[in-house]
């Protein structure tokens, strides 16, 4: 045999052991990210809050309990996370909120929100729905929609033309 082939045959093999060993490691996540959701919807409790703010800060400047700080791992305390501070009852809390909720909730306005322990899974409104605010849009779709309204502003432009160089009708 060919030594390329040889090289190219090793290469195979070992990208095929990592995608097996990534499919497992992946199905034994996914196995543990659901016990704790159920885990997390067992403990849910439905709470009256005002939202004073949100951000997405690191857990150090996040004005959460020193006991959750030290528990997260290294790497994890670098991150950010998304944190509202809200009024619940008399106490105010910094809680974290999930990252499909986040954008949902306002600011300055009163929530029903499900939660457990510091963790904010759902958000309702009390007074109407909540209204998902728009988002920035990335450099692809502000070109795209800059490209439509010149289409649009050209197309305008013909239909003036061709109405001009159409030679009028008399009656």
């Amino acid at each position: 045999m060919n030594t390329f082939t040889i090289v190219l045959l090793v290469i195979m093999a070992v990208l095929l052991i990592g995608l097996v060993v990534l499919y497992f490691l992946g199905r034994r996540a996914q196995k543990k990210k659901e016990e704790q959701d159920e885990q997390l919807a067992a403990a849910a409790q439905t709470v009256t809050m005002l939202i004073i703010d949100k951000k997405r800060m690191r857990i150090k400047d996040s004005g959460l309990p020193q006991m959750v700080i030290d528990q997260t791992p290294k790497l994890m305390r670098r991150s950010k996370l998304p944190i509202v501070k809200a009024k619940v009852g008399p106490r105010v809390m910094s809680l974290i909120a999930d990252e499909s909720v986040f954008d949902l909730i306002p600011v300055k306005k009163e929530v029903k929100a499900s939660v457990s322990g510091i963790y904010i899974t759902k958000v309702t409104g009390i007074r109407g729905p909540l209204e998902k605010p728009q988002g920035k849009k990335n450099w692809r779709a502000r070109l795209k929609d800059r490209a439509a309204a010149a289409n649009a502003r050209l197309d305008q432009e013909k239909k003036a033309l061709a109405k001009e160089k159409q030679p009028k009708k008399k009656k």
